[in-house]
């Protein structure tokens, strides 16, 4: 791409921070074809979204950069959206990364001596940025300059370089490991909540209407019901039910068909999924008499610890399928009823 394509997509990526996301392409381009591209199509976090109309508006008013802004919360609530629509709100450039890939503070100084004047830089999960790339990036938030050191030994010296003005919009989905130092130096943090039902069936009709898919009846609603909350779910959901209805010939899809499409692909009426399944199936059944502890459900249920406790563990607390005690892991008498399974006598509560 050169650097006048660049321009024109007002989306500048390096191209050692491309990250290989786990979807085939067509995936990937339905999935950025439906993000929203401005605030006033974005659907839910109405709180948020009214602050970003005064922190922008503001900016632009008075003929500025934004604020640094930190977008907190679990994946998939639109933390990478929101980056793009700032970028778009603002009138400027995006430069996308992620912490990770920013290992080494040459690595940062090379991207942020890059920025245009008003452009924005993302850096998704910023909560893995080494110490030594936040020492870095500290003063390039609050003064625009950086301290480089030159050459090595007694011969070493500092120089400065300015930067020019620029909007850092960091996305994690762990705030209590962003560095205190590197929170505070945002000026706007805004965390994201789980989404309601109506909101994701709003925002599944949209995506219905741009993949050219015809929703009939409460097609949406059994979809946001079983997307937990999250708006990337519920696409991907809608695109497994189009794939259904495009195999089987079906011109529309209505409430049964959606919902025999999800039971297809194993995604029932609460959500949950194979996975989900499992790791209920053994508290309820194998694990039902006493508590058990992360790492013998690991084991049981065949998936890493870490898996079970950041993918899995969260919404199943959330929706009460299970309870977490010092002992360990105990099912609830929803998950019991879930699975229509019989609490054992004298079983845990």
């Amino acid at each position: 791409m050169t650097r006048r394509d660049a321009d024109v997509t007002s989306l500048v990526v390096p191209q050692d921070s491309v990250v290989t996301p786990r979807a085939s392409e067509a995936d990937v381009y339905a999935d950025v074809t439906l993000r929203p591209s401005s605030l006033a199509d974005f659907v839910g976090q109405r709180e948020l979204v009214g602050h970003l109309e005064i922190v922008l508006g503001s900016a632009k008013t008075r003929g500025q950069s934004s604020d640094h802004l930190l977008f907190a919360g679990p994946p998939g609530l639109g933390k990478t959206s929101l980056a793009s629509i700032v970028a778009h709100e603002m009138g400027s450039g995006l430069r996308v990364t992620s912490g990770p890939v920013l290992a080494r503070p040459g690595d940062l100084v090379a991207l942020l001596t890059d920025l245009q004047e008003g452009e924005v830089l993302f850096i998704d999960e910023i909560h893995r940025l080494s110490r030594g790339v936040e020492e870095v990036l500290y003063p390039a938030m609050e003064d625009r300059r950086l301290d480089v050191m030159i050459g090595r030994g007694p011969s070493a010296r500092s120089i400065r370089l300015d930067l020019p003005h620029f909007t850092l919009v960091g996305a994690t989905t762990r705030t209590g490991l962003v560095a205190a130092p590197l929170r505070d130096r945002f000026g706007f943090v805004g965390q994201l909540d789980l989404y309601e039902t109506d909101e994701l069936r709003q925002i599944i009709t949209r995506s219905a209407g741009l993949l050219g898919v015809e929703l009939r009846g409460d097609a949406a609603g059994v979809i946001a019901q079983r997307s937990r909350g999250t708006p990337r779910i519920a696409n991907r959901l809608l695109r497994r039910v189009r794939d259904v209805a495009s195999v089987r010939g079906h011109p529309t899809v209505d409430a049964g068909l959606a919902a025999e499409a999800l039971d297809l692909f194993g995604v029932d009426e609460h959500g949950l999924d194979k996975i989900d399944r499992r790791i209920l199936s053994l508290l309820c059944g194998q694990f039902a008499q006493l508590p058990v502890g992360l790492t013998t459900l690991s084991h049981a249920c065949g998936e890493e610890t870490a898996t079970i406790e950041d993918a899995y563990e969260p919404y199943l607390l959330r929706e009460g399928f299970l309870i977490r005690t010092p002992r360990g892991r105990v099912a609830t008498d929803k998950a019991f009823a879930h699975l229509n399974a019989h609490r054992p006598r004298g079983g845990l509560v």
